[in-house]
């Protein structure tokens, strides 16, 4: 595979940005096996966003010869009172989180946030010295990393160190790409910032879409925006434990405007799920409704959609079906205990 073939891959939806691209095709010029890191908090229950849509991505990278590293950050999610703040239970979810991210990306090492702090003895010192660089002011306005607003009155103080944290997270794995969702980018570019000053080499920044949610999008002065698929809200995402026909049902009810192909959350699962499992998508219909119908890729889709080729319970029910032959086999392989699904439940 040449460079131009890595970077294809590394770009592919749902990518959204790479911070920059001429410095990753540098990366792979001289080095063809660079270190990849993207972190993760170990919160509620797994869903199509945050294991299958982010696994995938991952995968990509595997695919282009890097070697991916998943980290569980346990002192992050206590930080931000995930999971209730209850170490016990965090450590038991860790566990459910590494098993599901070994099923999807069995290429990629998975590191627990306290593991590395154990072993890594100067990462403490290397964090004050980091801090050094970093105002008041500054980090405050990076706490939305967190989902947590610059502007909340009752911040305790070990939450001003998560963002300091999270970028010597990214020194301390020696990465030289660190990837996340879009909601992480102030925190790379704080990376990018600081550490020139530090004398520590800066990774490649790549940012991917995050999955929205299925709901219909609140209106806003400028734009109709779509909240992300969010673990606390059952009704904004399917989950990897939804049955089949909880799926289906789920996918029935999802918000789709007929011919509207702006901030739709069914055509942005079939771009960046479906599309990226299987080489064409098959629409089953009756003859009356112009019979079946393949989609050889994304734009075929998108087009026939916006042109009332293809109808919403049409998108609907293929979309449901492809999500089932996803996620079924992740679901039947992964163990959740009933202590273990009450324990996540009574956090939210």
């Amino acid at each position: 595979m040449d460079i131009t073939e890595k970077i294809d891959l590394i770009e592919r939806s749902p990518t959204e940005e790479v911070v920059t691209r001429d410095e990753l095709t540098e990366l792979f010029k001289t080095n063809s096996s660079p270190k990849h890191y993207i972190g993760l908090e170990i919160s509620g229950f797994l869903h199509l966003g945050s294991l299958i849509s982010t696994g995938f991505k991952i995968n990509d990278f595997a695919k282009a010869g890097v070697k991916c590293t998943i980290f569980l950050a346990d002192w992050h999610t206590l930080i931000n009172d995930k999971l209730g703040g209850d170490w016990e239970i965090i450590s038991k979810v860790s566990k459910y989180y590494q098993d599901a991210f070994k099923l999807v990306c069995p290429d990629a090492e998975i590191i627990l946030g306290s593991k590395l702090y154990e072993e890594k003895t100067e990462y403490w010192s290397e964090l004050v010295k980091f801090t050094k660089h970093m105002s008041l002011a500054r980090t405050m306005r990076t706490l939305t990393i967190m989902g947590r607003s610059e502007n909340e009155e009752k911040i305790d103080v070990a939450k001003l160190l998560y963002p300091a944290m999270q970028a010597v997270d990214i020194h301390s794995l020696d990465v030289d790409i660190a990837h996340a969702g879009m909601d992480q980018r102030k925190i790379h570019m704080l990376v990018r910032e600081i550490f020139p000053k530090m004398k520590w080499r800066v990774p490649v920044a790549v940012h991917h879409k995050l999955l929205p949610g299925l709901s219909k999008p609140a209106d806003t002065s400028e734009s109709q925006v779509l909240g992300k698929m969010s673990k606390s809200d059952p009704n904004s995402g399917v989950f990897i434990h939804n049955t089949d026909d909880e799926i289906k049902k789920k996918m029935n009810k999802a918000w789709c405007e007929e011919a509207n192909i702006e901030n739709n959350p069914l055509l942005e699962i079939a771009k960046t799920v479906i599309f990226h499992e299987f080489d064409e998508m098959n629409v089953e219909r009756p003859e009356k409704f112009g019979g079946n119908v393949s989609y050889q890729n994304y734009n075929q889709l998108e087009a026939d959609f916006a042109e009332k080729k293809l109808h919403p319970g049409d998108l609907k029910q293929t979309v449901g079906n492809y999500l089932v032959k996803i996620i079924s086999p992740i679901r039947n392989k992964l163990d959740l205990t009933e202590e273990l699904h009450d324990a996540i439940k009574k956090s939210y």
